[in-house]
């Protein structure tokens, strides 16, 4: 089989994002703030959402089941305080609950984490919690900047972070190190913010000693790893200037990349420079690149088609399209078989 480990519920209905604007206006002052009450979307709309849009593509590229979390974009942490997002962190949690219960053999739940700038990150436990054991979620997305571009967040190794890490660790869950929006300039969201990140949070990983302290923790760094396949020869070297050891002991038994990289050669690279046994098929779809390559007459994130012409062997294309996310996230493990799969 194959399973997509990175999508984002990016096409729920526009009541949702109605719901959201009436809460960010409540912040300024422009009425009150809605209640969850307010946020109505019968399963009928939930079924119209995702039908003829993630659904239909992933029947067309044959992917049999996505891990589903919130849309990146909107989880939107810098917005307003902890409560803010505490309460839109449910309402988003919920509905791709919901619709993993309404295609429980397509979509596996993944949750966001009611995290602010500023704020304990231990805060986010009760979210974590409920999403685990009441929707069972197989992981979440942790967000390594909730400024929203301008780093105000201590590095991933800080002990600060270490609530949440000891409460994956207790659940078995992975999370996929995945900001936000910018609202800094100088960072396009997708085309900046995202792959900036994603090479931030490596390098931290490899200046820091985070896995001698939970060696059970697994992270996905998403899109490809962003600039760390390319710049493979520089992390290694800096990784000895700062003694410590070869990346494969260092990290690599605990970070793990996507393939969301939308061109032959850029995915040929990351399957020639990382460990087949590190990364875990993936697309993002619907999310970043919608459109055709008028190159190839195909869409920049239909990911199968650059896996399946790379030089990989069929062990190594059976690891990364299905086994390796068996094993980085148990619990979906745990869901497939009881399905029989």
């Amino acid at each position: 089989m194959i399973i997509d480990c990175h999508g984002h519920y990016t096409t729920a209905p526009p009541a949702l994002a109605a719901w959201r604007d009436r809460q960010v206006a409540a912040l300024t002052g422009s009425g009150a703030a809605p209640a969850r009450a307010d946020l109505r979307i019968s399963d009928d709309e939930l079924r119209e959402s995702v039908e003829p849009n993630q659904l239909r593509l992933m029947d067309d590229r044959g992917i049999d089941l996505t891990i589903f979390s919130p849309r990146a974009s909107f989880m939107a942490h810098h917005v307003g305080g902890f409560e803010t997002s505490a309460a839109w962190a449910a309402i988003c949690n919920e509905l791709c609950h919901r619709v993993s219960t309404l295609y429980p053999e397509r979509f596996a739940p993944a949750a966001m984490l009611p995290q602010s700038p500023g704020v304990d990150p231990a805060t986010c436990l009760p979210e974590l919690t409920r999403c685990v054991e009441e929707y069972g979620a197989v992981a979440l997305n942790l967000n390594p900047d909730p400024s929203g571009g301008h780093w105000t967040a201590p590095p991933l190794t800080d002990r600060s972070w270490y609530p949440i890490y000891e409460k994956m660790v207790e659940y078995d869950v992975p999370a996929m190190v995945h900001v936000s929006t910018s609202v800094n300039p100088a960072f396009h969201t997708t085309g900046a913010h995202y792959l900036n990140a994603d090479t931030t949070a490596f390098m931290q990983l490899v200046q820091g000693d985070l896995f001698t302290d939970f060696p059970a923790l697994r992270l996905i760094i998403p899109h490809g790893g962003g600039a760390v396949p390319y710049h493979w020869g520089r992390f290694r070297g800096l990784a000895m200037a700062l003694g410590k050891p070869e990346l494969e002991e260092h990290v690599l038994g605990n970070v793990f990349f996507d393939t969301c990289v939308y061109h032959q050669p850029g995915s040929d690279l990351l399957f020639d420079v990382v460990p087949a046994r590190n990364i875990l098929f993936a697309s993002e779809m619907i999310g970043a690149v919608r459109s055709v390559d008028p190159r190839t007459g195909h869409h920049f994130d239909d990911t199968r088609r650059y896996a399946e012409a790379a030089n990989l062997s069929e062990a190594d294309w059976a690891a990364i399209r299905e086994h390796n996310a068996r094993a980085v996230y148990p619990r979906l493990d745990a869901l497939l078989k009881g399905q029989g799969r």
